[in-house]
């Protein structure tokens, strides 16, 4: 028996990297799980390997940039298992480029998934916390939450807006039952830096990236963060590779 069987997860991002193998963890503990992404195929591949390991888990396209999708998401989480205890919004971009390049329609997809996506998942999971009493949101920023670096100016930007929201957010739900945790990886395995046109910032990236997480490394912080009794709040996480 584990502290988190039973509980109602929903995870945003879930078709690759630490949406992924957090909702492989959590399945292996018992949570029951809501999974959504762009990508369907993969979130049903997902899926099947996790019932076949006797985990209980959902699957939902999710754009997290449609609001309306996002709350669709979790009335799916709350009529298939009547609460939600845990909204992980992970689904994130990082077309990293120069700002001097002007890639404006790569700002605006991250400005759109990094923070309006996240807000999505606060406007659809905090009327549900607020009715029922508890709930924990963990928002998956980045180390870029902290520090900037060349080429990731606006990456960096939407990674900071997440640190913020995710604090005023546990301001203003102090004493309601509703926990916050933000959670910040280093460099870590993902497809992140697939999505990186620009040359330049590609390359960076590739050397930046020599050393990394597996993403179970911040899977587990993840479930660390979960497991806390009701009266512990786990601010936030800053999680790197050990050099």
């Amino acid at each position: 028996m584990t502290l988190l069987r039973g509980k109602v997860v929903v995870i945003t991002g879930a078709s690759s990297g630490i949406g992924e193998t957090a909702a492989r963890l959590l399945a292996r503990q018992g949570a029951h799980l809501v999974i959504g992404a762009r990508r369907v195929e993969r979130l049903e591949a997902l899926a099947s390997d996790i019932r076949a390991e006797g985990g209980i888990v959902a699957v939902q396209q999710l754009d997290v940039t449609d609001l309306e999708q996002m709350q669709e998401f979790l009335n799916r989480a709350q009529s298939r298992f009547g609460r939600v205890d845990a909204v992980i919004n992970n689904a994130g971009v990082m077309p990293l480029s120069p700002l001097e390049v002007l890639k404006i329609e790569e700002w605006n997809r991250m400005i759109d998934v990094n923070i309006r996506g996240v807000l999505h998942g606060i406007a659809a999971g905090l009327p549900v916390m607020k009715e029922q009493g508890f709930g924990h949101f963990i928002n998956i920023a980045s180390i870029g939450a902290y520090e900037v670096s060349p080429t990731a100016a606006v990456y960096c930007a939407t990674k900071y807006a997440v640190r913020a929201i995710s604090e005023g957010l546990r301001l203003e739900t102090a004493g309601q039952g509703i926990r916050v945790t933000l959670v910040s990886p280093g460099v870590t395995e993902s497809e992140l830096a697939e999505s990186i046109t620009d040359n330049e910032a590609r390359e960076v990236m590739k050397e930046y990236r020599r050393i990394a997480l597996p993403a179970t490394a911040i899977a587990r912080a993840i479930i660390y963060a979960l497991e806390q009794p009701d009266n512990v709040d786990v601010s936030e996480l800053v999680i790197k590779p050990a050099i």
